[in-house]
């Protein structure tokens, strides 16, 4: 049964308590009812409970932001990642495509290999190299599959106040090491949540909402923000910009070091490249993206405000 219209369009968020999903309980408020559910009530490893939630909530939107992101314990659980990643897409897509509401979910660059020299476009051929990276395009082919409205949005080196991620990790250990150690040879633009929620409601206010929905572009779709660095660039950038709003550190900027990635070796393989081209998005809904140092600045701002 097809969900009716409402004039109160109801969101309902998946993985509430990650870094995307927290800030979707911000952005989305504007717009309408905000269902924000976490893994005890929305569990995307039972897929029973999952279409029971959706079919209670009828919401207008699902927004996906749960996920299984242990990248290197996927290499040891690739069950669970697939089940999380990509069967539980497909069975969000099913009830999605029931209800005639809209799916957005949220993928990543590890769907590629990392070989390409320039950015990639949507288009470019997939080539996973880990066990996460293989359950996340596991669930965009579910989504494709599924012939839901659907919006997958791609994203890479994501960080956010809430939550667990590199940008953190590494203001910790500089608070507590004399010097660091970060891969220079990997590539790709750090990319906050706070942006990824933004530019997610500004999609929906701007299009979803207001437009006839048969129209709506849907598809998949990079979103990352401008300009690229190396993980030992980015490290470099925030101890400097914590320094310089007064942030005390045992590690200064100067005390990173550059190392390959054949140096610190993972149990999961990292693409090189992870720079995501975002023409189609930008020029299809109009969004600015800005340079991802400016989204870092915001970050620490938020971290030691």
């Amino acid at each position: 049964m097809r969900r009716k219209s409402s004039d109160v369009p109801i969101f309902l968020v998946t993985g509430s308590n990650g870094q995307v999903g927290f800030e979707l309980r911000r952005s989305l408020a504007p717009l309408g009812r905000v269902v924000a559910l976490d893994r005890a009530v929305c569990d995307l490893s039972r897929p029973e409970q999952l279409r029971r939630v959706v079919r209670e909530i009828r919401p207008n939107v699902v927004l996906n932001a749960a996920a299984y992101t242990a990248v290197d314990r996927a290499e040891s659980e690739p069950e669970m990642a697939l089940a999380i990643n990509g069967e539980a897409v497909g069975v969000l897509a099913e009830e999605v495509k029931t209800l005639g509401s809209l799916l957005v979910h949220y993928s990543t660059d590890y769907v590629f290999d990392g070989t390409k020299d320039g950015a990639y476009v949507e288009t470019d051929s997939v080539n996973p190299q880990s066990v996460y990276g293989k359950s996340k395009l596991a669930g965009e082919r579910a989504v494709e599959a599924s012939g839901a409205a659907t919006l997958v949005l791609r994203t890479c080196w994501v960080a956010g106040a809430h939550g667990g991620n590199f940008a953190k990790t590494i203001l910790r250990l500089a608070r507590e090491r004399d010097s660091l150690r970060v891969i220079a040879d990997q590539f790709g633009a750090p990319t906050t949540a706070p942006l990824i929620a933004d530019v997610t409601a500004q999609i929906l206010s701007r299009h979803w909402l207001v437009r006839e929905r048969e129209r709506f572009p849907c598809g998949t779709y990079h979103l990352a923000a401008s300009g690229q660095t190396t993980w030992h660039g980015y490290a470099t950038y925030l101890l400097a910009y914590a320094e310089s709003i007064g942030v005390t550190l045992k590690t200064r900027a100067s005390g990173v070091v550059a190392i390959s990635a054949s140096e610190y070796p993972l149990p999961a393989r990292r693409p090189a490249n992870s720079r995501l081209d975002t023409t189609k998005l930008r020029h299809t809904f109009g969004v600015h993206l800005p340079d991802w140092k400016q989204g870092v600045d915001f970050l620490l701002d938020q971290i030691y405000s």
